[in-house]
């Protein structure tokens, strides 16, 4: 990225890498430069920001010193009166500034970003709703809370990349009270980016996955020449998917499989055969001779 001086590939904190005739620029560094406005259409340059104003926007933060990692190009500037801290947006984010995604996109230092002042006792046990492990036991950068029913206490990376980028404006709410608007309010304040599109799952084709039949033999080890993507309707290498869930496959010969064998279980499905990695002995030869 010309910006930030680095090649992230994390889309969930730089957004997505923007490129066109040798110009590659992270989104969110572009939406948080504080130079830069967006003065084309759409279509134009980068989501609106056209090239020339890229290219003066380079320009001008090319002395600008990051007080986070000190190399120089930082283009994001506390909005903060009389606060002259400036830095790359992924330190920034390292760091635990907050660059919002509404109105004008404001950032902030660590120093002066917006805080959750809640008079609330986190109950004892209070896990991510999310991710299902411990969070902090006071609001803080990495730690937020649903304002609306104040139950709810999950980790900033896990309401960002486990919900509002996937849910996204149309469908993002908190996970255990499901309000809506103070959730999303108070999450756009503290600098969570929820995209205005539909979301991941309404997506055209985002399904297609779940209509793939398994193929591939996952047997502890595969004895078959020709590898794991082998199958044949008879013989040998004929593969059996499980019976129950159909989401894991063996050969025949892979598992000792008899020709007449029509089905078989995995070790997930099968508690009641002898597992040797996912070679079983079928419950119709159980016990074993």
């Amino acid at each position: 990225c010309r910006l930030c001086q680095r090649s992230d590939s994390n889309t969930e904190v730089v957004g997505q890498m923007c490129y066109e005739d040798g110009l590659h620029i992270h989104e969110n560094c572009l939406y948080h430069a504080s130079g830069l406005s967006q003065r084309g259409a759409d279509e134009e340059g980068f989501y609106g920001f056209l090239f020339p104003d890229i290219e003066q926007e380079l320009k001008r933060v090319a002395q600008k010193k990051c007080c986070i990692c000190r190399l120089r190009g930082a283009s994001v500037t506390c909005c903060r009166h009389r606060c002259s801290r400036v830095f790359h947006f992924p330190c920034g984010s390292e760091r635990g500034c907050i660059s919002q995604f509404f109105g004008e996109f404001k950032s902030f230092c660590w120093k002066h970003r917006p805080v959750q002042k809640l008079r609330v006792v986190q109950k004892e046990g209070t896990l991510c709703p999310i991710c299902q492990e411990a969070v902090s036991g006071r609001p803080c950068y990495d730690t937020l809370v649903c304002p609306a029913c104040t139950s709810a206490w999950f980790h900033r990376r896990c309401i960002q990349a486990g919900a509002a980028l996937r849910s996204a404006l149309h469908h993002f709410r908190c996970p255990l009270c499901q309000d809506m608007g103070q959730f999303q309010t108070e999450m756009f304040r503290l600098g969570i980016k929820i995209p205005d599109r539909d979301a991941a799952w309404e997506e055209e084709g985002a399904f297609d996955d779940l209509y793939q039949r398994h193929s591939s033999c996952d047997a502890a080890v595969c004895l078959c020449p020709a590898g794991r993507q082998q199958a044949e309707e008879n013989g040998p290498w004929r593969l059996l998917l499980c019976s129950s869930c159909g989401s894991s496959g063996t050969h025949q010969s892979c598992s000792a499989m008899g020709e007449d064998a029509e089905s078989w279980e995995c070790s997930n499905c099968n508690t009641t055969a002898l597992v040797r990695g996912l070679q079983l002995i079928p419950r119709a030869t159980w016990p074993p001779q």
